[in-house]
């Protein structure tokens, strides 16, 4: 570090401390992965990883998926450029500059000014949606201009009531209601299956590569981690297919594999000794639960086991997704009953540490079970999270509760930031004792392996 440039550091809130501890980079970072591994040591590990774990910024350019306000903010921008090309006036309440709050013409999100005034995109909401908006009170220059799964919710919850109406006028409402929410789904869809990640970029698989190889360095004498995940992508289940690492994920078959919570019972053991009952499970294995859903999940009408997984995945007005829980009924039926009593279990035994990456404790009703699991003394709550974020966060770190850390700050180098999921995996896991020999074994492949030339040759 040269004279008068400043050591980059980081900020870790634990012990109880209402101030975090200062770290720098250089040193103090040693601290902070000695304390984790301990935590990643204890009986019972669990990580809740949210929407920021599948971002990820290269030279300013989004190669993953954008987490939910930007997605919102997109749908919305698009949205308010269908209602200045059709008239604001009509359609905002006389308040002509409502679109202008959303549609920026320097928005990097829009592209500008000349991609704001091209055809509107598949998923746009057109005119009659829009009305139908407006006559149910929804303002998407509110809050659903930075959250998306609170639109979400708000459009199923009227959904459901719509159906069980007798008005007759409600018909014709419920079918642009219902055209809404398809364009919704087919908006996730695309930014979900299609993008950098999907062509020629694996930087965020690659990630999770990492991640799951770290995560998965556990004594064999302690239970399995378990890997809870808002997302709906496919991130964690190819990281691991392509490692090798076998997970239980709550689906069980072959041909038809279907949702069946009983398979979360299982574990996948080796060198199987009938004779003598003697058996070993493998040291690598994981159990993922995808709390909200998935783009590759769909519904039939086959019996006690209706969710079915389904690769490649369909098509957008298939796959069950449901981002926030108050939907009706919605999330009280399978799978997502299961999987949140499945997380609420796990965090709630004994010597048990919660990992959140990711997450801003925007979902009340997982926040809530994380509170329940706070009662309980041995249990302890890892957040990586700016150390000064407001909301629920802050609230958490108000407690001064030895058993809450708050990880978070700058990163080890511009543009980074310790509590980003590329930072989290590549500098706060502890680092594996085979690191050195698994980076000279692909050096030998990459550099000593016959080129296509050399072998044509």
């Amino acid at each position: 570090m040269g004279e008068g440039v400043a050591a980059r550091s980081f900020q870790f809130l634990r012990n109880g401390n209402a101030v975090p501890d200062i770290l720098d980079w250089d040193k103090g970072i040693e601290t902070a992965r000695q304390a984790i591994s301990e935590a990643l040591n204890a009986k019972n590990v669990a990580f809740l990883l949210g929407a920021g774990c599948s971002s990820l910024v290269k030279d300013n350019i989004e190669v993953g998926i954008p987490t939910m306000a930007p997605l919102a903010k997109e749908f919305c921008n698009a949205a308010a450029a269908v209602r200045a090309a059709e008239g604001s006036d009509d359609h905002l309440g006389g308040d002509s500059g409502q679109a202008a709050d959303i549609l920026d013409p320097n928005d990097d999100l829009l592209g500008g000014a000349e991609e704001a005034s091209a055809e509107p995109p598949t998923w746009a909401p057109n005119a009659d949606e829009l009305a139908v908006l407006d006559k149910l009170g929804v303002d998407l220059s509110g809050d659903y201009s930075r959250n998306l799964e609170r639109l979400m919710e708000v459009l199923f919850a009227q959904r459901f009531v719509l159906r069980l109406s007798t008005v007759k006028s409600h018909a014709g409402i419920l079918v642009h209601l219902e055209g809404l929410i398809r364009k919704v789904q087919d908006f996730l869809w695309e930014r979900v299956t299609k993008g950098r990640f999907s062509d020629d970029d694996t930087s965020v698989t690659e990630l999770y590569e990492k991640f799951y190889r770290k995560l998965v360095l556990r004594d064999r004498a302690l239970p399995r981690p378990w890997v809870f995940t808002t997302n709906y992508d496919h991130f964690n289940e190819v990281a691991m297919d392509r490692l090798g690492i076998p997970y239980a994920n709550g689906f069980s078959g072959v041909v038809e594999r279907r949702f069946n919570p009983a398979s979360f019972r299982y574990a996948l053991a080796e060198q199987l000794d009938l004779a003598s009952r003697k058996w070993s499970a493998v040291d690598a294995f994981v159990y993922l639960a995808k709390l909200h859903g998935s783009v590759s999940w769909t519904e039939d009408d086959h019996g006690l086991f209706p969710i079915r997984e389904v690769w490649p995945p369909g098509d957008a007005g298939r796959m069950l997704i449901y981002p926030t829980p108050a939907k009706q009924n919605s999330s009280l039926g399978s799978p997502y009953s299961d999987l949140f009593r499945e997380f609420q279990g796990r965090i709630v035994r004994e010597q048990s540490v919660l990992f959140t990456a990711g997450y801003a404790f925007a979902d009340e009703h997982l926040n809530n079970i994380i509170y329940q699991a706070l009662t309980i003394p041995t249990f302890r709550l890892v957040i990586f999270a700016a150390p000064d974020a407001a909301g629920e966060i802050a609230k958490l770190r108000a407690l001064q509760d030895s058993r809450i850390w708050i990880i978070g700050g700058d990163g080890p180098v511009e543009k980074t930031w310790a509590h980003y999921f590329d930072v989290i995996v590549e500098q706060f896991m502890p680092q594996r004792p085979g690191d050195r020999i698994d980076d000279a074994v692909r050096r030998v492949l990459s550099d000593l392996a016959p080129t296509k030339k050399e072998q044509a040759a």
